[in-house]
């Protein structure tokens, strides 16, 4: 009976209006997302830089005034100075990280969104993978880590995979909720003029759902990224992760710092990527 009524939803088409404000979108994810687009004015670029002077100069005051030790907090300066000194070192350690994320994310992205599309197609199959799903979701990536490791050695790949882990199942989750909000009546209006199943979920169901699919990307990748540092700092020799181990176990906190300034830079520049993307091909669901 179940199965009846699903079709004849998916063939009905619905009216109803619904009171739970705008769907969650790429544009609207979090308030921080939704106030970027109103920053246009040169007056308020300004506004923000001098905020951000104020707090770094102010960090650098304080310390500098209560003599904080380097090894508990150095100041912005030295931060800065080890940054730009030790940059040329810690250039290959990014580009190990950027590999394991690049790579783990581009599977996970991959096959959750494959799954998602088939769940939504084949509920029996939905009913199947969902424990699994939600074990993955529910379950931290890097306590499977030094498994891996022992397995596959502390080579690329059990990061990798741990990363593939950890993003995956953010991919499907909000693709197969975006997936679910197509319109039913365009669906049934496809129907009307013989769109086959796969038309309309090419068609109709993607472009709909894309602004779910941008977010989830962009939360999955961010995943990814936490599970590649925890991963590094677990074992191997190469990796930011690592160097955050190296660094504060020698108490070479500029360092230690350093690169946690580059972390925050690959982080933004994925908020950002998305960000564009869903402006780009998803701007119309604002």
């Amino acid at each position: 009976m179940a199965s009846v009524d699903r079709q004849l939803a998916d063939n009905i088409p619905s009216f109803d209006k619904h009171e739970d404000g705008q769907a969650v979108g790429v544009s609207n994810w979090s308030g921080v997302a939704g106030q970027l687009g109103l920053i246009k004015s040169g007056r308020e670029w300004a506004l923000i830089a001098f905020v951000a002077l104020a707090l770094i100069g102010g960090m650098e005051l304080l310390l500098r005034l209560y003599e904080v030790p380097t090894y508990i907090m150095p100041t912005p300066s030295l931060i800065a100075a080890a940054l730009v000194r030790d940059f040329p070192l810690l250039a290959p350690h990014v580009g190990h990280t950027l590999v394991e994320l690049l790579t783990g994310f581009a599977i996970g992205a991959t096959v959750g969104f494959v799954l998602a599309a088939l769940v939504t197609q084949f509920p029996l199959l939905e009913r199947i993978i969902a424990p699994y799903i939600l074990l993955l979701v529910t379950t931290p990536m890097l306590a499977l880590v030094p498994l891996l490791i022992l397995k596959l050695g502390f080579g690329y790949s059990p990061r990798i995979i741990a990363v593939a882990l950890a993003s995956g199942p953010m991919v499907m989750i909000n693709s197969a909720t975006g997936f679910r909000r197509t319109d039913l009546a365009k669906i049934a209006l496809a129907r009307s003029f013989g769109a086959s199943t796969l038309q309309i979920f090419m068609k109709i169901r993607i472009p709909m759902a894309m602004p779910m699919v941008i977010v989830g990307l962009m939360v999955g990748s961010i995943f990814g990224l936490l599970t590649a540092v925890g991963a590094e700092m677990v074992g191997g020799s190469f990796g930011l992760g690592n160097r955050l181990t190296y660094y504060s176990s020698l108490i070479q906190m500029p360092q230690f710092f350093a690169c946690i300034v580059l972390l925050a830079v690959i982080g933004i520049s994925i908020y950002v990527f998305f960000y564009w993307l869903g402006k780009k091909y998803a701007g119309w669901e604002s």
